[in-house]
This record gives structure tokens, C-alpha cells and sequence, in this order.
């Protein structure tokens, strides 16, 4: 079932190939990120099927939107969803490591997004390709964020996703590279589970953090109507 494409009401995300299939974090991550400073440029770290930056390139007329994937399979079906989108001469993706990408790029970038690999502490599979994909040592927080700081533009926004048990250390991370959170929203299953999720905006400028909270579901599909009012765009049943 997983491998099969994902419709949603813009575009199709086939998955077959890519590791990582599409989970409710890339849509959330996808959906929450800001667009209000009307980004020129955005990057989308670790693409694997390019759902974030085809989320991003539905909501926004940024005129460039680069993705970066190193696995050679996810990097094709990458490539392929952005051809079959609407968007397709506005998405490019690079296949490429994120050391090889911030030291030959010159370009810098008004909005990053990434659903970074975070199952550091999870047993690993016998499926490198999947190894990849879900485990940080394959994209350390810390070097994410050293990349992340020489790519983004001055008044640029990073958004990630991450779990919230890693939430106080990834913020002691960026602030070594004068990264503050501006926003965080912290994400729920149902009103009676615990965190899972933390969604954190990042800018070179300190400000107030505005934190919130979004519960996903009420009872088992029965979806909030915060949940919907931020994916209804994208999914086709919502």
C-alpha cells in the first residue's frame, strides 16, 4: 500500500522508490512553515520524494526551489515528481551530500525546510537505503544546522521538524550559529497523548517565541479543526 502513489488534490507523490514514504510529518512540517516574508528562494534539505517542496511550491510563487537528496533512488523519484507537478520549471533538485551542496553553492536561500532523519537511538534495519533516511548520523543535527547558517539568507527562515524529546538540545545546537526560534508548535496525536513532534521556525533575528499546540485527532479519524484547517489544501479527503 505504501508504495503506491499519494494523490493529493494538486499533485500525485509517487514513492515507490524513495525510502521514506509520505508521513503526516512532511505534510504538517509542509503545511506550518511561513511563507509571510513571500520567499524568492527555498531549499528543502534531505528531499526524499520532493512532498515538501511541492507543499511549498502549491503555497507560495517562489520562483526558485531547490531540493537536496543523496540517496541515488529517492533522488530519481524526486525528479520525476517534480516533472509530472504543475511546478515543474520552478523545482530542481540536486543529488548531492549537504556537505557537498553548502560548499559549492553560492546561492543562498530566504526559506529551509527539513524533515531531518532523527531514529539515532532506534535499532536499525537491514535496509540501507532506509538507514539513510530515518537515522541522524546520516545528517547530524549539528552539522544540518552549521549548513543551514551559511545557506540561509540574512532575514531567511528555517523551519524543521523534529521529536520533542530532542527539542532543548536542537535549540542549544543553533544557537552556536546565532540561529533563535521565533516559533515552535508542538504536536499531539489526541488531546490525551504526549508530544510527539516539535515544529520550530528558526531566524538570525531573536524575538518572542510564539509556542502553540495542534492536536491532530479528537478519536481515531476524527480530525481537529485546527488539524484540517492546515492540511485541507493538500489532502484530498479533508
Amino acid at each position: 500500500m505504501a508504495n503506491t502513489p499519494f494523490v493529493f488534490k494538486q499533485f500525485t507523490v509517487n514513492q515507490d522508490k524513495s525510502a521514506m514514504k509520505i508521513g503526516t510529518d512532511a505534510v504538517l512540517l509542509g503545511a506550518w512553515a511561513s511563507i509571510k516574508n513571500q520567499p524568492f528562494s527555498i531549499l528543502d534539505i534531505g528531499a526524499g520524494t520532493g512532498i515538501l517542496a511541492l507543499i511549498l511550491a502549491q503555497r507560495c510563487f517562489a520562483e526558485v526551489i531547490d531540493a537536496l537528496e543523496i540517496d541515488d533512488e529517492a533522488y530519481e523519484e524526486c525528479v520525476e515528481n517534480f516533472e509530472h507537478s504543475p511546478w515543474g520549471d520552478r523545482l530542481f533538485c540536486y543529488h548531492a551530500s549537504l556537505e557537498e551542496f553548502t560548499n559549492e553553492i553560492e546561492d543562498e536561500y530566504d526559506l529551509i525546510v527539513c524533515n531531518p532523519p532523527f531514529y539515532s537511538d532506534d535499532f536499525k534495519t537491514n535496509n540501507p537505503s532506509r538507514d539513510l533516511a530515518r537515522f541522524q548520523d546520516a545528517m547530524p543535527f549539528e552539522h544540518l544546522l552549521q549548513s543551514v547558517a551559511i545557506l540561509l539568507s540574512e532575514n531567511g527562515i528555517f523551519s524543521v521538524i523534529i521529536p520533542k524529546k530532542e527539542e532543548a538540545h536542537f535549540i542549544e545546537l543553533a544557537s552556536n550559529y546565532q540561529l533563535s526560534p521565533v516559533r515552535i508548535c508542538h504536536v499531539k496525536g489526541n488531546p490525551t497523548s504526549e508530544i510527539k513532534r516539535s515544529l520550530i521556525e528558526f531566524s538570525f533575528t531573536e524575538s518572542d517565541i510564539k509556542t502553540e499546540t495542534l492536536i491532530i485527532e479528537t478519536e481515531r479519524h476524527v480530525y481537529t479543526p485546527e488539524y484540517i484547517a492546515l492540511t485541507k489544501e493538500f489532502y484530498l479527503k479533508m
